[in-house]
């Protein structure tokens, strides 16, 4: 029973991309967006073009809806960055993907665990490489390759 509740809650997921690839994840008119959010249920809302994170040149996009909702439109706008960005231009045999998942301060101990044990685990489990900047007194934006 706890499990459904959970899977009820709303959750969000903020990260960010550069204005070529917000481009193509919103695609003409909004068409790829759109496919996006009714084939998984997940809301998605961007800043205003040319409204950046600080200390970048990236928009924010806030993927917003139940866990398994979020997880399936982020695992669409990342398949979808692979094929446009990293496979149809003639990439790296294995493509990478960099995304920056923009985090609250407030959230970041959890992530990182004592001395660095969860955020080591994350790193072992995944072989991602991951990096932490703390980039404002809210924020931090985590790098994973």
């Amino acid at each position: 029973m706890a499990m459904e509740d959970s899977e009820e809650k709303t959750t969000h997921v903020r990260f960010l991309l550069s204005n070529a690839e917000a481009g193509s994840v919103i695609g003409k008119s909004g068409s790829t967006i759109n496919d996006i959010q009714s084939q998984t249920g997940a809301r998605i809302k961007w800043s205003r073009n040319y409204e950046y994170f600080p200390g970048t040149f990236d928009r924010v996009v806030m993927v917003s809806g139940r866990v398994d909702d979020v997880l399936k439109a982020v695992n669409y706008i990342m398949s979808k960055l692979m094929i446009e960005f990293y496979v149809e231009d003639g990439g790296q045999v294995e493509p990478e993907l960099k995304i920056r998942v923009v985090v609250p301060n407030s959230s970041c101990g959890g992530i990182i665990g004592k001395g660095g044990a969860i955020i080591r685990s994350l790193i072992e489990d995944s072989k991602a490489s991951i990096k932490y900047l703390h980039r404002t007194t809210l924020t931090l934006a985590c790098m994973i390759d």
